[in-house]
C-alpha cells in the first residue's frame, strides 16, 4: 500500500471511532461530482439516499458546499422540503455534524453522524483536522495522461504486457513505459497500488 493509501487508511479507521453511527466523505468534489466517496452509514440508510436521489435533495450537501468549516445537524437552518433529515432519524442517524474544507472548485465534505449525542467540540474540532487529511492526501499531483489511463485499464482487464501492447500496437516496453508513468504520477511503487488508487479514485 502506498503511504497516500496508508494515510487515507488511517484517517477513516480514526472517523469509524468517532462516529458510532457512520460517516460520510465526499473528497475532492468538482463539478458536483467527487473524487472519491466513501460512505460506513447503515446500507438501509444508503439505499434508500440513492434510490430517493437524496444528495440532489440534502441540506447537509448544501451547507458544505456552499461554505467550509463545521456544523452540527441541529444547528443547520437550511430548508429541507423533502425532510431528508427527518428521513435520516428513522434509520438511526440523529445527530450529526458536518465538515468541509477545501476550494469550492474542488471541496471535501464529511459528514459524521452519532444515534445516541450530539458530537462534542472536541470530537468536530478533531474531525476538522481528519477532513483536512483527507483533503490532501487524496489530492493526485496531477492528471494521468490518457496513454497512461489506457495501459491501467488493460492491466485491470487482464491483459498481459503482451497481449496489452498488442492491441495497442507498441512494444512490450513503450506500454511497460507507460504503466511507469502512472506508478510515478500517482506516488506509488508497483503497477498493483496503481491500479487500486485508479479504481478507488474511479479514474479507470
Amino acid at each position: 500500500m502506498s503511504d497516500k493509501l496508508r494515510q487515507i487508511s488511517k484517517v477513516m479507521q480514526r472517523l469509524t471511532e468517532i462516529a458510532p453511527a457512520g460517516w460520510q466523505t465526499g473528497i475532492h468534489i468538482r463539478f458536483a461530482q467527487p473524487l472519491y466517496l466513501r460512505s460506513t452509514y447503515p446500507q438501509s440508510w444508503q439505499d434508500h439516499y440513492a434510490t430517493n436521489a437524496y444528495s440532489l435533495r440534502d441540506p447537509l450537501v448544501f451547507w458544505g458546499i456552499s461554505r467550509t468549516g463545521t456544523v452540527r445537524w441541529s444547528e443547520i437552518t437550511l430548508p429541507d422540503p423533502f425532510g431528508v433529515m427527518d428521513k435520516a432519524r428513522e434509520f438511526g442517524l440523529h445527530y450529526g455534524a458536518v465538515i468541509s474544507c477545501g476550494k469550492i472548485t474542488s471541496r471535501t465534505i464529511v459528514g459524521i453522524a452519532h444515534g445516541e449525542r450530539e458530537f462534542t467540540d472536541e470530537e468536530i474540532a478533531e474531525t476538522a483536522l481528519l477532513t483536512d487529511e483527507l483533503h490532501l492526501a487524496a489530492d493526485l499531483p496531477q492528471k494521468l495522461t490518457p496513454a497512461a489511463v489506457e495501459a491501467l485499464a488493460l492491466s485491470a482487464e487482464g491483459f498481459t504486457a503482451e497481449d496489452a501492447a498488442g492491441r495497442l500496437g507498441i512494444t512490450e516496453d513503450v506500454f511497460e513505459a507507460r504503466l511507469a508513468s502512472a506508478c510515478s504520477t500517482l506516488g506509488v511503487r508497483t503497477t498493483a497500488e496503481a491500479l487500486r488508487m485508479a479504481r478507488e479514485f474511479q479514474l479507470i
